[in-house]
């Protein structure tokens, strides 16, 4: 039946989804988050990828996690001299997270997530229904 797997295409991107709010929350989370010492790095803001692979037992493609990776954007820099992180020119390493970035990713995440719940409350009245007329 179509509007099963018009449901578990859904809930995978539910899932999917969930997901890409989550590293973009952590991600806000840490916006600040600086190394202890000078020798280390900062947070290093995550990327999640996605990757469409088809469910065979349903013969539906869905969407998937692909791999959360790491930004290899360069870390942006601060004078603070008296930080305990500072290098010997004083400059702190602050993480490369871009909280506006971050915020629009939660945002795209958030409609994105809600889509897929309208897309199966949809086929779920759908159902229902279909299944009201065969009584």
């Amino acid at each position: 039946m179509d509007l099963i797997k018009a449901i578990k295409a859904s809930a995978a991107g539910l899932r999917a989804q969930g997901m890409r709010i989550r590293i973009s929350s952590e991600n806000l989370a840490n916006a600040n988050s600086v190394a202890a010492t000078p020798d280390q790095d900062p947070y290093r803001r995550k990327l999640v990828t996605f990757k469409n692979e088809l469910d065979r037992a349903n013969r539906v493609e869905v969407v998937k996690i692909g791999r959360v990776v790491q930004d290899r954007a360069e870390f942006a820099k601060r004078y603070d001299p008296g930080h305990p992180a500072a290098d010997r020119d004083g400059y702190v390493k602050l993480p490369n997270v871009n909280p506006l970035v971050e915020l629009t990713d939660l945002r795209e995440g958030q409609r994105s997530y809600e889509a897929n719940l309208g897309a199966i409350d949809a086929a779920k009245g759908m159902l229902a229904r279909t299944i009201e007329i065969l009584k």
